[in-house]
């Protein structure tokens, strides 16, 4: 069973490829920021990245790390949150071309999904921790929009 647990718009920097091997394409993509809201709201601190192998099949292995903070009235108080989310994205040629330019997509035309684990100290914040969560994914022209559910 899925519960949904909370949003995240992650604000990215501009790419930086680290250039092409039989993988395919190597990159980093910085996060500057965002905003957590839901059962957890807060903010996405600046300072993490998503390292990303743009295969030549058109499938992009995701690897994020980032920290999230979270405000003081939000369950664990104005706790810290790494999170840590290995994912992919793949759709049809076309579509995967306009998200590389840039422009906006219907996120139902492709398919990216993460699994996420999270750690913080926070005593109230351990079901967070003790429990895998998965993300279903948008990309917009600066952001990452994901849905956290909890598998339950």
């Amino acid at each position: 069973m899925l519960t949904p647990v909370f949003e995240l718009a992650v604000e990215v920097g501009v790419p930086q490829s680290v250039g092409r091997d039989a993988a395919g394409e190597r990159r980093c993509v910085p996060i500057t920021g965002g905003a957590v809201t839901g059962k957890l709201s807060g903010v996405v601190l600046a300072g993490g990245a998503d390292w990303q192998v743009l295969r030549p099949d058109g499938l992009a292995d995701l690897d994020a790390r980032y920290m999230l903070k979270l405000d003081a009235d939000s369950p664990g108080g104005a706790a810290q949150v790494e999170v840590w989310s290995r994912g992919l994205r793949i759709g049809p040629a076309e579509v995967m071309a306009k998200l590389a330019r840039g422009e906006r997509v219907d996120p139902s035309s492709y398919y990216m999904r993460t699994a996420m684990r999270f750690e913080t100290a926070a005593p109230d914040l351990q079901w967070l921790v003790q429990r895998l969560h998965v993300g279903f994914g948008e990309r917009t022209p600066d952001q990452v929009r994901l849905k956290v559910y909890s598998v339950d």
